[in-house]
């Protein structure tokens, strides 16, 4: 199998209506190594077939991207529990110390309780984006090694 390569891309991604979402575009592009997950599956994917200098435009399915949302993942909690005590609707935190633990969005205050979404924020969304790869070149023994792959 050849050696991973790490992949340098220009994208902008937008919403299914068109609205952008984010987008490298005006900054520095964004590097990946191939197989490291670093990207979302439905993105890594097409980029591994383009060659240096090439734009596509990509729609990523919620399978390939964050996910379908999970009812299981919004859940009631007492307002105390919480690691901070001003909390208004939008406001995110992680759940624990661990930079892994899970993100959650306050979607709702009711009285002493405060409903919790820990699903991505792109879960349930199709993602709309127009990718350029810039650079394309064979991972160095230190990459891999930062990933946990055996150079």
């Amino acid at each position: 199998m050849a050696s991973p390569r790490h992949l340098t891309f220009h994208y902008t991604l937008r919403n299914r209506g068109g609205r952008i979402l984010d987008t490298s575009r005006g900054a520095a592009p964004l590097s990946c190594l191939e197989g490291a997950g670093q990207i979302i599956e439905g993105l890594e994917e097409p980029l591994r077939q383009m060659n240096v200098g090439e734009t596509r435009q990509v729609v990523v399915p919620p399978e390939r991207a964050y996910g379908v949302r999970e009812a299981d993942l919004v859940q009631k909690v007492p307002r105390d529990r919480l690691p901070v005590d001003d909390v208004k609707v939008g406001d995110q935190f992680q759940t624990g110390p661990d930079r892994q633990a899970p993100v959650v969005t306050v979607v709702a205050i009711e009285g002493d309780e405060v409903l919790l979404d820990a699903n991505h924020p792109l879960a349930g969304e199709e993602l709309h984006f127009e990718v350029e790869l810039v650079a394309l070149r064979t991972a160095t023994p230190a990459e891999l090694q930062a990933v946990g792959k055996t150079p």
